[in-house]
């Protein structure tokens, strides 16, 4: 399952493949090369953005033509392979990075782009957070632009919580947060929407809980080969455990959907939920309700996950998705430098402010203008490690397991110890 940004794919689409091209001021019958643009952008405005600045680069390069192409979600995923096989190979297209970029990247139909990110000095490198960079680079090569990161927080229901006296500014600790689910209940209020249908969601936590047990310097010795059954990762499924027995989700999360939860969130069903943050989730949630409105943007409060008492972790490793940009390995030789064009700081304030992302390139969260994104992005700022969605990073198999395997820990199907053996053996197939 991926997390993608915008994430139109979560929606309803027509499944459809279509075409637009562009002109900026010149006719095609000019144009020497052209960039075919593989995108999952289902929302006209959203892509409207990415267009106007498609034209724009193409009136200063009048031999270059860009096309779009658009995939929704699950075509994409079930289509790309034999795309990048064929001679119908798009140009550059989307990654949520990890694993499905590390198996794209040893299959020669993807080229890195190191060389490009290093020349002039490192200029286009130097421009883009560090963090970002490395998270979409495997062995010391670049293996995909970086665009737009996104953070996983709790958001709350501040009637809610002044209803039931919960102070979120001190939940510090996930003892804190345990104690604030309790005095919830006991208000008669749902504490938490979950979704425990699309698994994912749920991933969430005990993604969370083994950062914040393990520490950035453990997660590396798992994934490098200690693996994932050590006295951490128990400690970490064991919180969640504890958290299921509490019983803090809506009647019938184990079959709600993404849309489900985030309806349940903003119908002021439930006062707590565990989202991405990678565009406006003030926005989100109101377009998920049953009344098409949702809470109130200053109804909605935000909090970092917290930190287990004794754990490695510290509050400023973050979690959240991370997506770029991959170039194909026939592409124009053109396509880096658009890609370049793209990313520099103007064109991605363009992106934060208009499409409501969280930039990559530094010093561009100047357009971020929704004070929730602001929040998250000030975050961000600050962070120490950012860790990718773990069924993107660990690759598809491993991921599905996690995903599986944090649904039983929290409805009580499972032990620690035997969800995280499963975790394991997958895991061990992958090295």
């Amino acid at each position: 399952m991926n997390h993608g940004f915008a994430r139109p794919w979560r929606d309803t689409l027509l499944l459809a493949v279509s075409a637009v091209t562009l002109f900026g001021g010149v006719t095609a019958g000019y144009a020497q090369s052209t960039i075919k643009w593989l995108h999952l952008e289902a929302n006209a405005d959203r892509l409207k953005t990415w267009q106007d600045i498609a034209a724009a680069y193409e009136a200063e390069h009048p031999d270059v033509k860009i096309e779009f192409q658009f995939l929704e979600n699950e075509a994409f995923k079930a289509k790309l392979p034999t795309l990048l096989q064929s001679n119908d190979a798009p140009s550059m297209f989307y990654t949520w990075g990890g694993g499905v970029l590390k198996a794209q990247s040893e299959t020669g139909a993807i080229r890195d782009v190191t060389a490009a990110m290093d020349a002039d000095g490192g200029a286009w490198r130097n421009s883009i957070s560090p963090a970002a960079v490395d998270g979409l680079s495997i062995d010391g090569k670049v293996w995909a632009a970086p665009i737009q990161s996104g953070l996983v927080s709790f958001f709350y229901n501040k009637a809610l919580f002044e209803k039931a006296g919960v102070d979120a500014s001190a939940i510090a600790t996930w003892d804190d947060f345990l104690a604030a689910v309790s005095k919830l209940k006991e208000a008669g209020i749902t504490p938490i929407a979950g979704g425990g249908g699309d698994k994912w969601p749920l991933h969430f936590y005990w993604s969370y809980l083994a950062m914040r047990e393990a520490g950035q310097d453990g997660f590396a010795a798992a994934k490098g080969g200690e693996g994932f059954t050590g006295e951490a990762f128990v400690k970490a499924s064991q919180h969640l455990v504890d958290l299921g027995a509490l019983e803090p989700f809506q009647e019938g999360y184990l079959g709600a959907t993404w849309p489900d939860t985030q309806a349940v969130f903003a119908d002021g069903r439930a006062a707590i939920i565990l989202s991405f943050e990678n565009t406006a989730t003030p926005q989100n949630q109101a377009n998920a309700a049953t009344d098409g409105k949702g809470l109130a943007e200053d109804a909605i409060g935000r909090f970092a996950f917290p930190l287990v008492e004794g754990g490695a972790g510290v509050i400023t490793d973050d979690f959240g998705g991370l997506n770029g940009w991959v170039v194909t390995a026939n592409a124009p030789p053109e396509t880096e430098d658009f890609l370049k064009y793209f990313t520099s700081k103007d064109n991605a304030a363009k992106l934060a402010e208009f499409n409501n992302i969280l930039p990559t390139t530094l010093g561009a969260d100047v357009g971020v203008k929704d004070p929730s994104l602001a929040e998250s992005a000030a975050q961000m700022a600050k962070a120490t490690w950012h860790q990718n969605f773990l069924d993107q990073d660990l690759g598809p198999n491993v991921g599905r397991v996690v995903n599986d395997m944090s649904v039983e820990l929290v409805s009580g199907q499972i032990s620690p110890e035997d969800a995280l053996q499963q975790i394991e053996d997958a895991f061990s197939l992958e090295m």
